[in-house]
């Protein structure tokens, strides 16, 4: 009959504190790197060259389908073995390139979300579809991407549970770890799904703050 023992989790409360904070850390910069790569992605699918347009449906099409685990292996074992990322940045880039393809979904709809008019108004003023664009169509979307973008940082911070594949040592490998030398697995994992769930409800609650605030503005 299993007992559990709840002491194991105070006793390495310090590992599973610098797992969280590397889990943070991790999906933060892969969204800072994701949020360039999207914009320039979703631009490119609004663009009326058609094959640029297609270039970036493709981007989108395929690292959405792609299963993210088994980019982050590819990226580890053959892109990082090339450029030398090593485990941490193989990790950063495999989030990045995923989150990526849909930060460009996300820049697209709010694009597309601006009525035409917007776009034409400018243009009959003396505008170049660029400045159009810079000047009119994109200040719009920004407001109506950021609850979005902030909701794929929530997503970011679970899929980097994946890391751990990779011998990234997050909260999962920590979890991990802990279970293979305490055989405690049903207190680490209820832990561990308790720090997840406190990680993304915070932010979570701290989203729904920031879009009623812009509703009010």
């Amino acid at each position: 009959m299993y007992i559990m023992n709840w002491g194991v989790i105070a006793q390495n409360l310090p590992l599973f504190l610098r797992g969280a904070l590397l889990t943070l850390k991790i999906s933060l910069l892969a969204l800072v790197l994701s949020i360039p790569i999207g914009a320039f992605a979703g631009l490119c699918r609004v663009s009326r060259n058609r094959v640029i347009s297609f270039l970036a449906a493709c981007y989108v099409e395929f690292f959405r389908g792609v299963p993210l685990l088994v980019l982050l292996m590819w990226i580890f074992f053959v892109l990082g073995r090339i450029l030398r990322l090593g485990s941490y940045w193989s990790a950063i880039a495999g989030l990045a390139i995923f989150s990526g393809a849909f930060v460009a979904e996300i820049v697209r709809a709010g694009i597309e979300a601006i009525p035409k008019g917007q776009m034409e108004a400018a243009r009959s003023s003396g505008m170049t579809y660029v400045q159009a664009m810079k000047l009119v169509v994109l200040p719009q979307a920004l407001r109506k991407v950021l609850p979005p973008l902030a909701s794929q940082f929530i997503i970011l911070i679970k899929d980097s549970s994946l890391v751990s594949v990779i011998s990234v040592v997050d909260l999962t490998l920590i979890g991990k770890n802990l279970v293979a030398t305490t055989f405690r697995s049903i207190e680490v994992w209820s832990f561990i799904a308790v720090i997840y769930f406190c990680m993304t409800f915070s932010l979570s609650k701290f989203i729904a703050f920031f879009e009623r605030q812009s509703v009010r503005e």
